[in-house]
């Protein structure tokens, strides 16, 4: 089965109209990587926060907790 892929599209015009510059194939390949890597580290970690409250559920709380404390310095 193959993996879907997280569309190249949205990502090119939120990191244009952020930018305001042209940005290369390459560059838009690291950019979505690390995001769908962050992406995944994250939602781990919420999951995990969700089974450690003894929930099979993920609940907006769970999110917001570990979106605030990732926040960068």
């Amino acid at each position: 089965m193959r993996s879907k892929e997280f569309p190249a599209a949205p990502l090119e015009r939120i990191a244009k109209e952020a930018s305001r510059k042209r940005i290369s194939r390459e560059a838009m390949k690291i950019i979505r990587s690390y995001i769908l890597n962050d992406a995944q580290e994250r939602a781990g970690e919420i999951a995990e926060l969700a089974r450690h409250a003894g929930r099979k559920t993920v609940l907006r709380e769970d999110v917001e907790f570990i979106t605030k404390r990732q926040l960068p310095i």
